[in-house]
């Protein structure tokens, strides 16, 4: 369709997105343009522009000439696909069909001569068979005869075979193509939006002119890269998965990620009443709740635009490792934005782009951790504290390396600057743990008309590193849920007390290279004529 000309009262700015904030679940563009202005206009048209919060519009300028803006509007726009890509399809699936017959055709003739073959050994079989028996063929004459016969059969069926395997790669081309003219064919209109300013010019020159609005399909979550070594330092990388499919590239911007939750609204929200009820035989009743609808706070752009620094090429002589490019943090209140300097090109496709907010050492102590009944190694957890003045850490899924090995991942929950949290990093062989029942007595007398079974076991755990280590061993009593069945701690070296469920928890410090003995015994009690399950271990 051919736009009608534009009045000259009416102009088209070209602009190009120059800032983006991303939310949780949405994202703040701002365009900028320059526009030469001659006194006359009364309309500035940016366009296209994707579908967006119209109460988000904002708009600002400055320029060499007085300009006053009276207010600011969307325009619906509506867009087919261009017929050029119809016809390329139409023409390239006309090609693979000609193709096509020409391979059925050689098919075609192969089968002929197969076929021909075929008839010629059936009619020469029984004359062949009287000729050799009469002496009137020899021996050769008949090899040479089959070999013919042989060879023919082979290259039809090979021929015959390539010509079909050629028709099925192009029937996989045809059905592609015809898939994407399906697509075209069938009419669906694209949505776009232009935004018309209007104004007021005092006269002739220059106007920078700059358009922010919220559009949703944009998101941005943390991903974190934890590494620990040996030294009392934990390394994280904040990472952000950015998605978005807006409908427009954001190419050369300048992106900064937001913490804040403007499609929360300004207002708490309304409890409703929580009820409860005996299910009945009749259908339930479905019921609908309003809601109203959130109220978009006005967010202020992210100010200032950077370009990317051209690198200068390095020779083999002189390699530099890479740097990763981190973002600069600030805090207002509660709300944290990080702003890249670089990774601003992030294309409409709802794939998600990873870019580096930032790189930091954290310090940590380490403890060990055994729960020896269950198995036979010590875990090493990390005791981590976030910079009292550094970042609030979002949940996200964070993957856990070890001297550059990778241990596996875990979820990290919202941990805010000064806060302490635990991250578990794997077994360590480097402490040795042994368990062995040394004891299983039955006394043979009744003790109160009471069974009594006594159960001792032992525990040796061997320091194999060269640093003293804490753990923290963990072990379990059976717990009774009958009255009759009693189960108390005898015996315990080092002594402790027996916790809730039955938890038996010791604190040990183990200097480099040192075995330390662990004991403890329990009985357990019951009424002969009890059976007690549950005692197998």
């Amino acid at each position: 369709m051919v736009n009608p000309e534009i009045p000259s009262w009416r102009k088209t700015v070209q602009s190009e997105i120059v800032a983006v904030t991303v939310y949780a679940d949405r994202a703040l563009v701002t365009r900028r343009g320059v526009v030469d202005l001659t006194g006359i206009e009364q309309e500035l048209v940016i366009t296209p522009v994707p579908e967006m919060e119209t109460e988000s519009i904002r708009v600002s300028g400055t320029g060499t000439v007085g300009v006053r803006m009276l207010g600011v509007s969307s325009d619906r726009i509506y867009t087919t696909e261009p017929v050029a890509e119809l016809a390329h399809l139409t023409r390239q699936i006309q090609q693979l069909e000609a193709e096509k017959r020409h391979l059925q055709a050689q098919v075609d003739a192969l089968a002929l001569q197969s076929s021909f073959i075929a008839g010629l050994r059936e009619k020469t079989e029984e004359p062949f068979a009287q000729s050799l028996s009469r002496k009137n063929l020899s021996l050769s004459e008949t090899l040479d005869f089959l070999n013919f016969l042989g060879s023919q059969y082979s290259e039809y069926a090979i021929a015959s075979g390539e010509c079909k395997t050629q028709q099925q790669e192009l029937d996989k081309q045809l059905q592609a193509l015809h898939t994407s003219l399906q697509k075209i064919q069938t009419p669906h209109p694209k949505e776009s939006f232009s935004l018309v300013v209007g104004v007021e010019v005092a006269g002739e020159g220059k106007f920078e002119l700059e358009v922010s609005y919220i559009v949703n399909r944009a998101s941005w979550t943390p991903l974190y890269d934890l590494r620990s070594t040996t030294s009392d330092i934990v390394h994280l990388s904040y990472l952000a998965e950015i998605t978005q499919s807006t409908g427009e590239d954001w190419i050369g911007a300048v992106l900064t990620l937001s913490t804040a939750k403007p499609g929360l609204g300004t207002l708490p929200p309304k409890l409703e009443p929580w009820y409860i009820d005996a299910p009945r035989p009749q259908l339930l009743r479905q019921r609908r709740f309003a809601a109203q609808p959130p109220l978009l706070p006005t967010i202020a752009a992210p100010a200032g635009e950077e370009n990317w620094q051209e690198q200068d090429e390095v020779t083999e002589d002189s390699l530099i490792p890479a740097e990763t490019v981190t973002a600069e943090v600030s805090k207002e209140g509660s709300v944290v934005t990080f702003k890249l300097n670089g990774g601003g090109n992030i294309p409409s496709d709802g794939a998600p782009h990873k870019t580096t907010i930032f790189n930091d050492d954290y310090p940590c102590s380490f403890d060990y951790v055994a729960m020896p009944r269950l198995v036979s190694f010590a875990y090493l957890q990390a005791n981590v504290k976030n910079n009292s003045n550094g970042a609030t850490l979002l949940p996200g899924k964070a993957n856990i390396f070890r001297d550059n090995v990778f241990i596996g991942t875990t979820q990290l929950e919202n941990i805010a600057p000064g806060q302490e949290f635990k991250l578990n990093l794997g077994i360590d062989e480097g402490l040795k743990i042994e368990r062995e029942l040394v004891e299983r007595l039955v006394d043979k007398k009744l003790i109160s008309n009471q069974r009594r079974i006594t159960y001792s076991y032992r525990l040796f755990i061997t320091n194999l590193l060269e640093k003293e280590v804490n753990l923290e061993i963990t072990e379990q009593l059976p717990v009774s849920r009958n009255e009759q069945i009693k189960v108390r701690l005898s015996r315990s070296n080092p002594q402790i007390q027996l916790g809730e469920m039955g938890i038996l928890e010791w604190q040990l410090t183990l200097p480099p290279q040192e075995r330390r003995e662990v004991y403890y015994q329990f009985i357990v009690e019951h009424p002969p004529e009890l059976m007690v399950v549950g005692l197998d271990i």
